[in-house]
C-alpha cells in the first residue's frame, strides 16, 4: 500500500483514536469476544451454549455478549421454554453478518500459518461445494450471507 501525496509524510498527520482498525481491535479485544463471533456464525444462538463451546466461563461470554450487544454486532431475542423462565438468544445482526470477511480472512490466515498444512475445517459454497476464498478486489460482488456457506470437515485434517 501507498498513501496518496498529501498523506505521504506520516509526521504530520495523525488519525490517532479515529483508526477504524483499532476501533476494531477495541471491539473483538479478547479471545472470548472473537470467539463469540465464530460461535454465532456457527450457529450458536443460548448462552450456556456459548460458555460451553468456547470453554470461557459464564462471566466472560456474559461480559463479551454485552459487549457485542451495545456495540451492535449481536442483538438479543428472549424466548421461553415451557414450564422454564424467559431466556435470550443472540444472533447476529447485519453489522455482525459484515464481520464475515474478517473471520474468513483470520481462519483462511490460520490455516495457511498456523496448522501445518492441515486446517480442521473447509468452508465452501452450499449449493456448489466450491472452496471459499477472500481477496482484496476493486470488485463491488456481493459476499455470500453466512447462511450460503457450509462447514465441513477439511479433507487434509488429521489430529496431532
Amino acid at each position: 500500500m501507498r498513501f496518496e501525496k498529501r498523506l505521504s509524510d506520516r509526521d504530520t498527520w495523525s488519525i490517532g483514536d479515529g483508526c477504524s482498525a483499532g476501533r476494531v481491535l477495541d471491539l473483538l479485544s479478547t479471545r472470548t469476544v472473537f470467539l463469540v463471533v465464530r460461535e454465532c456464525f456457527y450457529g450458536t444462538t443460548r448462552f450456556e451454549d456459548f460458555v460451553t463451546r468456547i470453554g470461557a466461563s459464564a462471566p466472560s461470554v456474559s461480559r463479551a455478549l454485552k459487549q457485542l450487544e451495545s456495540a451492535g454486532v449481536v442483538a438479543r431475542t428472549p424466548y421461553r421454554e415451557p414450564g422454564q423462565r424467559a431466556r435470550d438468544e443472540y444472533r447476529l445482526t447485519p453489522a455482525g453478518e459484515d464481520l464475515l470477511p474478517v473471520f474468513l480472512s483470520l481462519v483462511r490466515w490460520g490455516d495457511a500459518h498456523l496448522q501445518d498444512g492441515r486446517p480442521p475445517l473447509a468452508f465452501v459454497e452450499a449449493g456448489t461445494g466450491r472452496p471459499l476464498s477472500v481477496r482484496v478486489t476493486a470488485d463491488p460482488a456481493p459476499d455470500p450471507p453466512s447462511d450460503d456457506i457450509e462447514i465441513r470437515l477439511h479433507p487434509d485434517w488429521r489430529r496431532g
